[in-house]
């Protein structure tokens, strides 16, 4: 089972109300997408500190459902 890139969109935005989130699946098969996420909640965090706060808010989806994902992640 994968998620849909509107999916994904929905869970990155309910995580990140503030943010600038723009997804893009890579291979066209619903299963490897890029998010570029760019959020207030970001600023002053590690790339690994935002990167897990991502992986919360998709609630263990990565590796299940969600089998890649890419993140490009910053503060505004």
């Amino acid at each position: 089972m994968s998620m849909s890139q509107s999916a994904l969109e929905a869970a990155l935005r309910e995580g990140f109300p503030d943010a600038q989130i723009e997804v893009t699946d890579l291979a066209g098969d619903g299963d490897h997408y890029k998010a570029r996420i760019v959020s207030p909640t970001f600023k002053g965090l590690t790339r690994v500190r935002q990167h897990q706060l991502v992986y919360q808010a998709l609630k263990g989806r990565v590796g299940g459902e969600l089998h890649a994902l890419a993140l490009e992640t910053g503060a505004p």
